[in-house]
């Protein structure tokens, strides 16, 4: 058998780990996950990914509700004696204990080529600043959060097109590999862990609502990486006549606006069946927008329907 290991994960993101590390012949003694929470409309309750793939993969489960001064849990793994503890989006801070129990330490999957986009939501955070290369690390953990030791990393490119929900999906395959070979260069002493340099390090704080606020100062250029970044939550929104307008798609305006030029931030123009939004240094083309009780609407739709008039604009 392979190495012996303690899983911990939650979202789909981990998923394709799991599966990586049962398909190569991994000892998986335990998966752990969080408990199943209430999801959706109807608010069923509803296993985490992770736990739906251990139930096909026939793997042991278990789902406590805090970790960190759980002594029924810490013997549970002490006397599993992992050799490694892999953490993919598990969603809970490792306890030093933990830190501490298996020889190869805690192996973690990160979204970002560290040390940049250390934190919560280094996915969204990249395409959001306008990176057009991402990938993924493999690092030990340590107390603080992503600035232990690297392993290893893979690179991607981040398409024109990325949304946080495309590209996490890319990334959670890659990083899926490069955790199988990085356990595999662990057993071979191939692999060697390397500090961060951490005076480059760059922060990807956690969302908030407020975020996906469009603060049309911003140019064009920057609103689209944002509202690609911040798909499906918190999204971009503004405010149309009081009520909250959400800009499903939307593009740099590139031909056809000749008011562009005289359009203040925010401020609304439709030419023909093209809805435009001044914002800094030239104007947002929005594509498709979603008024407050009201189902998606294309652009046309919209200027049909509400009939923007000089002075409108979003806030």
């Amino acid at each position: 058998m392979g190495m012996k290991l303690v899983f911990c994960g939650t979202p789909p993101f981990a998923v394709p780990s799991l599966e990586a590390l049962a398909a190569a012949g991994f000892d998986v003694r335990l998966v752990v996950t969080q408990p199943d929470r209430p999801q959706g409309r109807g608010m069923a309750v509803t296993a985490p990914p992770v736990k739906q793939a251990a139930d096909r993969l026939n793997l042991p489960v278990v789902q406590p509700e805090k970790i960190k001064a759980n002594e029924e849990f810490r013997k549970k793994l002490e006397s599993l004696k992992p050799e490694a503890i892999i953490v993919v989006g598990y969603g809970r801070l490792i306890p030093a204990w933990m830190l501490e129990l298996p020889p190869r330490g805690n192996i973690n999957v990160h979204a970002s080529l560290l040390p940049k986009y250390r934190g919560a939501a280094p996915i969204q955070w990249a395409i959001a600043r306008g990176e057009t290369v991402t990938g993924v690390t493999t690092m030990l953990l340590n107390e603080s959060l992503d600035t232990g030791d690297i392993l290893l990393q893979s690179k991607t490119e981040i398409r024109p097109d990325d949304t946080a929900v495309t590209l996490a999906r890319r990334l959670s395959s890659l990083g899926a590999d490069l955790l199988v070979k990085t356990l595999g260069g662990l057993e071979q002493g191939s692999v060697r862990p390397i500090p961060q340099d951490h005076a480059q390090a760059t922060l990807a704080p956690i969302l908030k609502k407020e975020d996906g606020q469009v603060d049309f100062n911003r140019s064009a250029a920057e609103i689209v990486n944002r509202l690609r970044g911040f798909h499906p939550w918190p999204g971009a929104h503004a405010r149309f006549r009081g009520k909250d307008l959400k800009i499903i798609a939307a593009r740099p305006a590139s031909t056809g606006l000749r008011l562009g030029l005289g359009l203040a931030p925010g401020e609304l123009a439709a030419e023909k069946e093209k809805l435009f939004a001044g914002c800094g240094g030239g104007a947002l083309e929005l594509l498709q927008v979603q008024l407050e009780g009201k189902k998606t609407m294309t652009a046309q739709e919209f200027i049909n329907g509400y009939k923007p008039a000089p002075g409108d604009r979003l806030g």
